[in-house]
C-alpha cells in the first residue's frame, strides 16, 4: 500500500486500544490515505470538552471514535458539532447485541435491555458514518439499532500484513496440527473443538492444539482429560504468532451457535487466511465469493455446534496432507481478493467521500 503525504487530519477521540488489530489496521490505513492521526485520551470521564479545549486539537478534517468505545461517542459527538467536523464512529459490535444475546446478562424484554438499546441507538444514529466489520452486523445496526443505510459502511477487519503472511514451517514431526488460538470465550465454540478432538482420539498422527487463556478454557481443559490428542498451550506474544501459524497445518475459526457467533469473521480466520493457511470455521453469510474455487480449497464453512461436522471436515484435509500447500495458496489468494489492506483503504475512502452527497455536520447549529 503506498503512503502518500499528509494533507488532512483525523482526530482519534478516547480512551481506546491503538495496539488492538481492528484499531492498528484502520490506522495504518488512515496514513496510507493521507491522513494525519492526533490522539486525545481524556485522563478523566468528567470535564472531557474542557480537556479537550486545553489540548488545543485545532480543527481537524475528521473525527474518529474507536471500537468498544460507545461510550465516548456523546462527548464526540458534542465537540465534534461545535467545531463543525464530521464523527466517524467504529463500534465493532454492538453493546446491546452483546450483553442481551452473547453475555445473556439482560432479557431481551427486560426494561435494563431497553435501555442499553435506546442508550446505544441515540449514540449510534448520531455519527455521520458508522463503519460495521461484516454486512450482517451493518444490518443489525440498520433494522434494530435505527442507523440510516446511507450512513453505514461495510470495512472488513483484515489482518496486519507486516506480520501476517506466508512462511515456511518450523518443526519437523510428521503429526497433522490442528491450531485453534484465542480467548476461549462462547462465541468462540471452544467445546465443540474439544468434543471434535475426543471423536478423534483413534486418530494419533492428528494433534489438536488450543492456545491462549480464557474463561472456558478450564472447562475446556477438564473436558479434554484422558485424551492425549489434545494440548493447551498459553498465549504468545503478539509478534509470534504469525510463526506459531505457520507451523500448524488446520487452522479454526469459531463454532458458536449463537446469531453474533454468526455476524463476525474473528481476527484469527483473517490472519490464518493471511499466513496462507487453510481455515475451517462455522459457516456465516458474511463470507464473500464462498463458491469460489479458492473459498472451496482454502476455507471450509461448517454447521455450527457440530463437532462432528469439525471432525469430517478436518479428516478429509488430513487424509490428503500432500494438498495442504495448494489449500495454503487458496486460502491466501481468497485473502487478498476480499480483505487485503487495499481492500480495506478502498473500503475506507468510499465511506469518507460519502460525506460530500450527505453533509457531515447536519448536526452542527446554524
Amino acid at each position: 500500500m503506498n503512503t502518500t503525504e499528509h494533507t488532512r487530519t483525523l482526530l482519534w477521540w478516547g480512551n481506546s486500544d491503538i495496539n488492538y488489530s481492528r484499531n492498528r489496521i484502520c490506522r495504518q490505513a488512515m496514513q496510507a490515505m493521507g491522513y494525519r492521526i492526533v490522539d486525545f485520551r481524556p485522563w478523566a470521564r468528567w470535564g472531557v470538552q474542557w480537556q479537550a479545549s486545553m489540548h488545543r486539537l485545532g480543527k481537524p478534517d475528521l473525527v474518529w471514535v474507536p471500537c468498544f468505545r460507545q461510550r465516548d461517542i456523546s462527548a464526540a459527538r458534542a465537540w465534534a458539532t461545535r467545531h463543525q467536523v464530521p464523527l466517524l464512529v467504529d463500534p465493532l459490535i454492538s453493546a446491546w447485541d452483546k450483553q442481551v444475546f452473547e453475555r445473556a446478562k439482560f432479557a431481551p424484554d427486560s426494561v435494563q435491555a431497553r435501555r442499553l438499546k435506546i442508550w446505544e441507538s441515540g449514540l449510534l444514529q448520531s455519527a455521520d458514518i458508522v463503519l460495521a466489520d461484516t454486512d450482517l452486523h451493518a444490518r443489525l445496526f440498520a433494522d434494530e439499532l435505527g442507523v440510516a443505510p446511507e450512513r453505514l459502511f461495510t470495512v472488513h477487519v483484515g489482518a496486519e500484513e507486516s506480520l501476517f503472511q506466508p512462511r515456511p514451517r518450523n518443526r519437523t514431526t510428521s503429526t497433522i496440527e490442528v491450531l485453534f488460538y484465542g480467548s476461549f470465550i462462547g462465541l468462540h465454540g471452544v467445546e465443540t473443538i474439544i468434543q471434535a478432538a475426543r471423536l478423534a482420539k483413534g486418530q494419533p498422527n492428528i494433534i489438536w492444539t488450543l492456545l491462549g487463556e480464557g474463561p472456558q478454557k478450564p472447562g475446556c481443559m477438564e473436558l479434554a482429560k484422558g485424551h492425549d490428542n489434545i494440548r493447551f498451550e498459553s498465549a504468545i506474544p503478539y509478534n509470534e504468532l504469525p510463526q506459531r501459524i505457520a507451523n500448524a497445518d488446520i487452522l479454526l475459526g469459531v463454532f458458536g451457535g449463537s446469531a453474533k457467533a454468526g455476524n463476525v469473521i474473528p481476527n484469527k480466520v483473517f490472519q490464518a487466511l493471511a499466513c496462507g493457511k487453510p481455515v475451517i470455521t462455522r459457516i456465516s453469510n458474511t463470507y464473500p465469493q464462498k463458491e469460489s474455487p479458492e473459498a472451496n480449497a482454502g476455507l471450509a464453512l461448517i454447521a455450527p455446534d457440530n463437532p462432528n461436522a469439525l471432525l469430517n471436515a478436518v479428516m478429509a484435509w488430513a487424509a490428503n496432507p500432500a494438498t495442504f500447500p495448494a489449500r495454503g495458496e487458496a486460502a491466501r489468494t481468497y485473502y487478498d481478493a476480499n480483505f487485503s489492506q487495499q481492500h480495506i483503504q478502498t473500503q475506507l475512502e468510499t465511506a469518507i467521500q460519502s460525506l460530500a452527497s450527505h453533509p457531515a455536520i447536519r448536526h452542527a447549529t446554524p
